[in-house]
């Protein structure tokens, strides 16, 4: 089967042939109709700090935004059948760890995140594996299309994860996103159907262009300013009751924090790059005095997907809205290595294989 490949990190990626996924009995393998190009994607085939141990092996295939057709189902598989329109979480749990048994797949003590992991082939192939397929896979409603549930991917999926789970969001709070590339973008969607007040913040006019689409009451772009802490807290009558750094650079982390009002919630979803080596220097006496939380957040547990589904069906949310453009397969590799300057807006999707 046609698959992108890595090779080594920073070189480009290849389209290649690629052996088929090999079935166990616990999983099925999914034929591949759309995924999405995720930055996670970018970090991984760079080899930046969360990867850079892993060793990713010549051929590899990255993709953990995928949704498909089951094609192969494994003799222990309880709940899938062949035909089954389906998804599954980018951090696939093996269902019996204690944070599984408590709802939280996305943390799972064992858990293989899809593609971004050796032992992992992903989905920008033809045809993906699944293990553990009864504890991970998610059974797609009619309504919502493959192209449409790459979209919601892990990006949307972690924003959703991050603003209604992790942070305590209500209608009328001042939320402020730093970064609005797909995670970011879909922060400010999230936000604002939960009533929120979304002020936007990045360095590119068009992405900012995209941000008030979205639901962006506001939006700076930080080129232009020389205090942008100061200026949200201008803008919010005293500071964010909830931030999100949805890029993970020293900068976007540090000033989201500055930018909270007293009690105030960060919430961190961007992973750090080479020059941070996963690590950020916080306004630790800051936090103390103005007791703010700093709070983490990564993908979202399998139960809880119904969630965003349910919203979907009564209009609240439209992760479509987010998507920016649908690619080929053959365009992957020019579209990751676009990311490199940041030259992606939205999320874009691959739908032709």
């Amino acid at each position: 089967m046609r698959a992108v490949t890595f090779t080594t990190p920073g070189e480009p990626l290849e389209i290649r042939e690629v052996d088929e996924p090999e079935l166990d009995e616990t999983g099925v393998v999914v034929e591949t109709e759309a995924c999405g190009i995720c930055r996670s994607d970018w970090h991984a085939w760079q080899g930046d700090p969360l990867w850079e141990s892993r060793n990713f092996d010549d051929g590899h295939v990255f993709g953990h935004e995928p949704a498909g057709v089951v094609v192969e189902v494994g003799g222990e598989v309880e709940h899938v059948r062949e035909g089954d329109r389906v998804t599954v979480p980018f951090n696939l749990g093996d269902g019996t760890c204690p944070s599984c048994r408590s709802g939280r797949s996305n943390i799972c003590d064992n858990r293989v995140p899809l593609g971004l992991a050796p032992e992992s082939q992903g989905a920008f192939a033809e045809r993906f594996y699944v293990p553990w397929a009864d504890y991970n896979v998610v059974h797609l409603p009619d309504s919502v299309s493959s192209v449409e549930m790459a979209g919601l991917g892990c990006r949307f999926m972690t924003s959703f994860h991050a603003l209604v789970h992790r942070a305590d969001v209500t209608p009328g709070d001042w939320v402020v996103v730093y970064g609005c590339g797909g995670v970011g973008l879909s922060a400010v969607h999230i936000a604002d159907a939960l009533g929120a007040n979304v002020v936007a913040v990045d360095l590119f006019d068009e992405k900012l262009s995209f941000a008030s689409e979205l639901g962006a009451d506001e939006t700076l772009n930080a080129n232009d300013i020389a205090d942008v802490p100061s200026a949200v807290r201008a803008l919010t009558d005293g500071g964010a009751h909830v931030s999100v750094d949805a890029l993970g650079i020293a900068e976007t982390c540090q000033n989201a924090v500055e930018s909270l009002r007293k009690r105030g919630q960060h919430v961190q979803v961007g992973l750090t790059s080479n020059e941070e080596g996963g690590e950020v220097a916080l306004p630790t006496d800051r936090i103390v005095l103005n007791e703010l939380q700093f709070i983490g957040a990564v993908g979202m547990p399998r139960p809880r997907y119904d969630e965003i589904f349910r919203m979907m069906d009564r209009g609240a949310l439209d992760p479509a809205a987010v998507i920016s453009e649908t690619v080929s397969l053959d365009q992957t590799p020019e579209i990751l290595a676009s990311m490199t300057d940041f030259d992606t807006v939205g999320i874009p999707v691959i739908d032709e294989f």
